[in-house]
């Protein structure tokens, strides 16, 4: 894998860019922060899970936090394959740290960039410093990872840990910041720096373009073919099967309900409406997993329950009758419904099943909580809590951690007397607490 990593150097440029063709970019140290999760954005955040997935050691990772959140990490360097910083020490001692992350290959990035070019939104998003769902999950489907998974950011450090040491986690959290602020240092790390991306997007934009007419004109000009029958009998000369289809950009559009005659008794046209556009958004959604790389090792996802359904459906219920009638058939009232959605909202059924259930941990699930817990903060930092079976309130503040049997954290805020969730769920209890709390 090492032919993989870039590890050339080059000249600084006036605008911060280093090396031929500013294949490398160096960002300023960060100041100190403090109080706040180092991710805000689903990105950000996808990239801290792939770290503290994949680190062994707890207080590791909580070193790295606090050197993080004391300004320890210098200017961090971004070239392809690789991110660099001096991390110092609480007593001062400077550390060489490295991350290494697999540069994507020139058939990677040609599918990549034949994605994109077909969906101009992605490339818009781009350009506004945002990086959509759909983007990475289309990319996904063609077959290019574009964030890290576990196992894929490798650290070296010259304080020759073998595994992720403090300055290397010190690195990841402080990069972290710089991909919430831009998303093209992700692009980088894989191969391509902006301006180069962007150029090559312009240029495949173009090349379509001219080879969508060139196609057009051939059809013009084509003669009749030969009939199905002839071609069959002469199988020999048949050409190979071609490829599946691509991925449609979007869901299809079901027809309209809306004619001139009159529904049949009690047939809600729009309520029906509104069901077929969501199967056709839910049917999109499972073909672009069903076509991803390594779908067929994934697990089956469970079956939602009749009640989990009809919350899923509100989340997308434009209508407002036709959200009245899923709060009818949930039980769950006008108030219960959108509180129940809004944990949707944050993570799908997991979520609900935090808001709604509430669980005794285990004795080994116990420890582990608390493990997580303790490593969190530094001494002295971590906030009173206080436990009632899986939920930790902050004393004397209107904050709460609900711990999910996956081993995740989910964010909750006291609101008009209620408990309600306040974000995602996190792998770091203080980074959920930081979303519950508003970076307090």
């Amino acid at each position: 894998m090492s032919d993989m990593y870039d590890e050339s150097n080059g000249e600084t440029h006036a605008d911060g860019r280093h090396g031929e063709g500013g294949h490398e970019r160096t960002f300023a140290a960060l100041p100190a922060t403090h109080g706040r999760g180092f991710a805000q954005s689903w990105w950000g955040q996808a990239w801290l899970k792939a770290l503290e997935e994949t680190a062994l050691d707890l207080a590791q990772l909580k070193s790295g936090r606090r050197l993080a959140r004391s300004g320890a990490v210098g200017a961090v360097s971004v070239r392809p394959g690789r991110i660099t910083a001096v991390v110092h020490d609480r007593d001062g001692t400077p550390h060489r740290s490295d991350v290494l992350l697999q540069r994507l290959s020139e058939d990677e990035w040609d599918r990549f960039l034949g994605m994109a070019v077909e969906r101009a939104g992605h490339i818009a998003a781009l350009l506004d410093r945002e990086m959509p769902p759909h983007l990475v999950e289309d990319a996904a489907a063609a077959g290019v990872e574009l964030l890290p998974g576990i196992g894929d950011l490798e650290p070296q450090c010259d304080c020759d840990a073998w595994d992720h040491c403090g300055h290397t986690a010190a690195l990841c959290y402080q990069v972290a910041r710089l991909l919430d602020q831009d998303p093209f240092v992700l692009f980088l790390m894989r191969g391509r720096a902006e301006r180069e991306l962007l150029d090559a997007l312009q240029v495949r934009s173009v090349a379509e373009a001219e080879a969508e007419e060139t196609s057009a004109e051939e059809q013009e000009g084509a003669q009749e073919g030969v009939r199905a029958d002839e071609a069959y009998a002469e199988g020999a000369i048949l050409p190979p099967l071609p490829d599946l289809p691509p991925l449609p950009p979007e869901p299809g559009l079901p027809p309209a309900l809306d004619t001139e005659a009159d529904p049949a008794p009690g047939l809600d046209v729009a309520a029906l409406e509104f069901l077929a556009a969501r199967a056709a958004v839910e049917a999109h959604r499972m073909l672009a997993e069903a076509l991803s790389p390594g779908h067929e090792r994934q697990p089956v996802e469970q079956e939602l329950t009749p009640d989990e359904d009809a919350v899923r459906l509100a989340a997308a219920a434009p209508a407002t009758a036709v959200a009245a009638r899923l709060s009818t058939a949930a039980g769950r009232g006008k108030d219960g419904l959108a509180m129940a959605v809004r944990a949707w909202g944050y993570g799908g059924a997991a979520a609900l099943s935090v808001l709604e259930e509430e669980w005794t941990p285990e004795a080994d699930a116990l420890a582990r909580a608390r493990a997580a817990l303790e490593a969190a903060w530094d001494e002295g930092e971590r906030p009173r809590l206080r436990a009632a079976r899986n939920r930790w309130t902050v004393v004397g503040s209107d904050a709460q951690l609900r711990h999910g049997t996956d081993g995740r954290w989910w964010p909750y805020r006291k609101e008009r007397g209620r408990w309600t969730p306040a974000g995602p769920a996190a792998h770091d209890p203080a980074t959920a607490l930081a979303l519950a709390t508003g970076g307090e």
